[in-house]
């Protein structure tokens, strides 16, 4: 696994326990980062998942927009929490970061729904985050 996928997975985690436990992103992201400063062995992937997770606080309204716009019929609420997490990481990657290509960002969400969410969460994600790629 590429210290970049490895990263997006580390970004996860931190937005899915900032959402489960109801907690700010930065208050998640404190936390890690304290973890982060044990584990030298794991700075590359930490790095670029700061990255991510301080560009989805920081155009967290943006993204979520995205998200419910293009999701149809889906609220953020209504959605597994792990999806809304991966799908926040792969807009904020679409959007706002221009080293990733869009179809990249789009095979590791993919990737991710499908590891560790339900069955059916690889094809929304895939749908959701097309349709943002299109827009762009």
């Amino acid at each position: 696994m590429s210290a970049r996928s490895k990263a997006r997975k580390r970004a996860l985690d931190i937005l899915f326990q900032a959402d489960l436990r109801e907690i700010s992103i930065l208050e998640a992201l404190q936390a890690e980062a304290q973890r982060a400063v044990s584990e030298p062995d794991r700075q590359a992937s930490w790095l670029y998942a700061r990255e991510i997770v301080d560009g989805v606080s920081d155009n967290s309204a943006e993204i979520d927009e995205t998200i419910e716009t293009y999701s149809q019929g889906w609220t953020l609420q209504r959605m597994p929490a792990v999806d809304r997490a991966i799908l926040r990481v792969g807009v904020w990657e679409i959007l706002f970061n221009d080293e990733i290509p869009a179809g990249v960002a789009i095979s590791e969400a993919v990737e991710l729904a499908k590891s560790l969410s339900t069955e059916e969460s690889g094809g929304f994600v895939n749908g959701v985050l097309g349709k943002v790629a299109q827009s762009v």
